[in-house]
């Protein structure tokens, strides 16, 4: 049975990572949900050079796979608990984004749907990428563990001896596909018996 997942971009730098986890969402044939923050779009642009939320670069293709919602719209189906999925993302998380998960915050689509996750007991990652942490995000990640979420920053490992940027792309994507039970077939794995 296909998963059902909200997915979130905001402002942060990691316009990469989103694009990559989407694109493995789709291929996994997941029923995928998006909304994108106005900084998210920017990030889309200037990291990607989208003009607007390009479903076809995003998805790599498969833009009919993706339900777009508009970030101003609180009415839409993700913003109710009755809508089930099988969990929330937000990558790449901002320190914005935090904080209005970590306090409850709820003005827009993204924020909302946010914590309807939290609120209906679903799991939610934070694929938090901004370097370094104030003492303030620090104490916002952990209000928003203590709330239900999971805090999973933007950081590959190295272990598998990664030779390119799609290498520690794909590690990220990976790990946070993992997070919410996707299925994938990313080399991603520890096992100190095998070689890379």
């Amino acid at each position: 049975m296909s998963k059902r997942i909200v997915v979130g971009i905001t402002g942060a730098s990691g316009a990469v990572y989103a694009q990559r986890f989407i694109r493995l969402l789709v291929a996994s044939g997941a029923e995928t949900h998006l909304v994108v923050s106005p900084l998210g779009q920017r990030l889309l642009h200037d990291e990607l050079g989208m003009e607007g939320v390009n479903l076809d670069a995003l998805t790599g293709g498969n833009a009919p796979a993706v339900t777009l919602h508009n970030y101003r719209d609180v009415g839409a189906p993700i913003a109710s608990g009755s809508f089930r999925h099988d969990g929330m993302v937000v990558i790449p998380c901002s320190s914005n984004t935090l904080s209005a998960v970590a306090t409850g915050s709820a003005q827009n689509l993204l924020h909302r749907a946010a914590h309807v996750t939290l609120k209906e007991r679903r799991r939610l990652v934070l694929v938090h990428r901004e370097s370094p942490l104030t003492l303030i995000d620090i104490r916002n990640m952990a209000a928003a563990t203590e709330a239900g979420a999971i805090v999973a920053p933007a950081n590959p490992g190295f272990y598998m001896l990664p030779r390119t940027i799609d290498d520690l792309v794909g590690f990220v994507a990976g790990r946070v596909l993992d997070l919410v039970g996707v299925e994938h077939d990313l080399n991603i794995r520890w096992n100190p018996g095998e070689k890379a």
